[in-house]
């Protein structure tokens, strides 16, 4: 599948979810198709942080998921939010999991794949496995249902190297369904979209000190 120029990216009209909100931060729901960020591109410019500063004009990001990648997001509200969800992140204190739908039938019921990652410069965006050179990647994985011909997993990624999920599905040779950067042709035209979500994020909140989870189940 050839890939469309940046300014070209198709964007989604799909309304955010909001999945949580205090003074200090919301929980979102991203839809597939719609940056986190303002692309470079005039036309690239709408994208859930400006969709939501138009009601929350404080809002800003603090971690990023793919384009194509829907999910759950966490969105501080103010300055001193922003640094210490930012520290939890850099600290991997915090606890992520998506749910993907992958090519065939995957084996065992549970695993991991610890595989370097590091970008594949020629054929930017995408990423290679690279003992070499690569920075540690860790993804944890089980499978949650067997449906013939394909099979859905709940991945926890322990780092979060950039298409991390991505490459190490692809590796174990189960690329996600819909994937145009590493799935083979069969597995891309099984899907009409990326089937990969965001499920659940756990961290501490800022302000009370108390552990807040947030889930946002996948619709695939």
């Amino acid at each position: 599948m050839q890939e469309l120029p940046p300014y070209l990216v198709p964007h989604s009209s799909e309304d955010i979810a909001i999945l949580y909100d205090d003074s200090d931060l919301l929980l979102v729901r991203k839809p597939t198709l719609l940056l986190s960020i303002p692309g470079r591109h005039p036309l690239n410019k709408d994208c859930l942080v400006t969709r939501l500063q138009q009601r929350y004009p404080t809002a800003s990001i603090v971690h990023r998921l793919d384009l194509d990648t829907s999910g759950i997001m966490v969105i501080p509200l103010n300055k001193p939010t922003h640094a210490h969800i930012s520290r939890q992140f850099q600290q991997r204190e915090v606890l992520k999991s998506y749910h993907a739908m992958v090519y065939g039938v995957l084996q065992p019921d549970e695993g991991e794949v610890d595989l370097p990652i590091v970008c594949d410069w020629e054929r930017r965006p995408r990423q290679k496995i690279c003992h070499e050179h690569g920075r540690s990647a860790l993804t944890r994985f089980e499978v949650l249902e067997r449906l013939g011909d394909r099979t859905r997993v709940l991945l926890k990624p322990v780092t979060g190297r950039s298409h991390q999920l991505r490459i190490h599905m692809r590796e174990l040779g189960h690329p996600i369904l819909g994937c145009d950067m590493y799935a083979h042709d069969t597995a891309l035209a099984m899907a009409d979209r990326l089937m990969l979500h965001a499920t659940t994020l756990e961290f501490t909140h800022p302000t009370s000190g108390e552990w807040l989870r947030g889930e946002c189940l996948p619709d695939f």
